[in-house]
């Protein structure tokens, strides 16, 4: 039998290619054991059974192929919640967390009503509904394996105040009764361009959904009907939030016109323009 301290040394020689291999042989190591993580690293000498070594070196050889670890172990961390997640449905990025932390400045903790288009595992729609427990929360997905999965995670951390719905883009959101009674509208839409599809890292082509990232020729695509969808369904001076990819933000900005104030991309942390906010300056009708 092997030691924790022999294993996680083995892990990260193996895992040596990945981004962080200390944490991901941790990450595996603890998904083999079943142990938390104060009882691996309390005793470091202590013997892993020998099952539990086969189960960790087959979940390394898994993520050595190419499989995401959030697949592997299940869950991804997002705004401090922990979420479920499986194949076939987006994992939440951190870049994500800007979207989100834009539109609560907005909302300012109001009772606000928030449509989520395509909400994949809940991320964005979960942590509005947790930080503004006054809002009224509509999640969307065509994917109804991803409405499943992010109801789940709204049981987990018992918030009530989230609906999902399932459809494609607006249509989802017919006979709800929410024309002209949004407050915001927010979405990660897919925006990757068929062209930039092959130099994405294995790992998201090969398991990650591909209609979660592919955006049409231009990447756009999606968001051109975000943009011309989104009026009938907010209120006068509402807002529409979306992130967008590297590079995509001058573009973006130029798709929202007449009919848009206050259109702003916002930069995260390492200064890329990332959210695009617009406000609705107008009632339209459906």
């Amino acid at each position: 039998m092997s030691t924790v301290h022999e294993l996680l040394h083995t892990g990260r020689n193996l895992l040596r290619g990945v981004a962080a291999p200390a944490i991901e042989a941790k990450v595996l190591l603890l998904q083999a054991t079943g142990l938390n993580e104060v009882e691996l690293l309390a005793s470091p000498q202590q013997n892993i059974r020998a099952k539990d070594e086969r189960r960790y070196r087959r979940l390394i050889e898994r993520r050595l192929s190419g499989v995401p670890l959030a697949y592997i172990v299940g869950r991804k961390e997002f705004w401090s919640l922990s979420l479920r997640v499986q194949r076939g449905i987006l994992i939440p990025r951190p870049e994500t967390e800007l979207l989100v932390e834009k539109t609560l400045d907005l909302a300012a903790g109001a009772a606000v009503t928030i449509v989520d288009i395509g909400t994949g595992s809940g991320n964005i729609a979960l942590a509005l509904a947790r930080e503004l427990p006054e809002a009224r929360v509509i999640a969307t997905d065509v994917s109804a394996k991803a409405l499943r999965v992010a109801g789940l995670n709204a049981q987990d951390h018992g918030l009530e105040n989230v609906a999902f719905v399932r459809g494609s883009l607006f249509s989802a959101l017919d006979g709800l009764g929410l024309e002209g009674k949004c407050d915001f509208i927010v979405c990660n839409p897919p925006y990757v361009s068929v062209a930039d599809w092959d130099s994405l890292p294995r790992e998201v082509r090969d398991h990650e959904p591909r209609r979660a990232f592919l955006g049409g020729r231009t990447g756009l695509g999606f968001v051109r009907r975000l943009i011309k969808g989104s009026p009938a369904f907010l209120k006068p001076r509402a807002h529409l939030l979306f992130e967008v990819g590297y590079g995509q933000a001058a573009a973006a900005v130029s798709l929202l016109g007449p009919g848009w104030t206050d259109v702003k991309s916002l930069a995260d942390l390492r200064g890329i323009p990332r959210v695009i906010k617009a406000r609705n300056s107008e009632r339209r009708q459906c």
